[in-house]
């Protein structure tokens, strides 16, 4: 089946050209379009798309809002953010408001695409300069906490072998280096990270990775991969 993908962007030469991109893909469809915020809460409920490219700023309700909206739904879609601005603010809101990825807008359309695929796998995606930062940003201690009553105690439930996942996870390694460095399989490392995700109530690797740092489970010196 194909991926169902609604772009959402407030310039249209922008949106139809990342349109364009992605229909010309066996494996994805584009389902619907949108120019801002409102409208894209509204199709996503209306087109039930898998993915959801999302423009931040945008009039009427910005990206971060709508993404925020979006993804407290029971089903949601995953959100795939692209911005033209790699801010700080930027990449932590949007994290924050439940997006699975984030990327600049001047990556190649391959990486668009493939950035697609992955969230649309359940994995998250950020562009390189966004993991420095957000590592940068724990490391600095300006980190201001990913949830605010503190240490969730779901926390306890995980075994050894899902807390050295976490950890290794949130370092930035993928499925395959995590397997590598504890000697393990990778449908065991994937299985340790579906069971600490349901454990601690979190969408996917980027929200787990900010709780391991606000909880001190990962240390900011990663070796810089882009995916999470």
């Amino acid at each position: 089946m194909s991926l169902r993908v609604l772009v959402v962007d407030d310039q249209g030469i922008v949106r139809a050209g990342f349109a364009a991109v992605i229909d010309a893909e066996d494996d994805m469809t584009v389902v619907g379009e949108a120019a801002d915020g409102v409208t894209a809460v509204v199709l996503a409920a209306e087109l039930a798309p898998d993915v959801i490219v999302m423009d931040v700023r945008m009039p009427e309700l910005d990206g971060i809002a709508a993404t925020r909206i979006i993804t407290a739904r029971e089903n949601a879609p995953r959100v795939l953010v692209l911005t033209t601005f790699d801010l700080d603010a930027y990449v932590f809101d949007a994290l924050r408001a439940g997006a699975s990825g984030f990327l600049l807008k001047d990556v190649h359309a391959s990486e668009l695409l493939h950035g697609i695929r992955v969230v649309a796998s359940g994995e998250s995606v950020l562009a390189p300069s966004a993991t420095r930062r957000l590592i940068g940003h724990y490391a600095s201690g300006a980190g201001t906490g990913f949830r605010s009553e503190g240490v969730p105690p779901e926390l306890e439930s995980l075994t050894t072998s899902q807390r050295n996942v976490l950890a290794l996870l949130a370092s930035g390694l993928n499925n395959a280096e995590i397997a590598a460095e504890l000697d393990i399989t990778v449908g065991t490392v994937k299985s340790h990270v579906n069971a600490l995700l349901r454990k601690l109530g979190l969408r996917d690797r980027v929200q787990a990775t900010i709780l391991a740092y606000d909880l001190g489970i990962a240390r900011p010196n990663p070796p810089g991969a882009e995916h999470l």
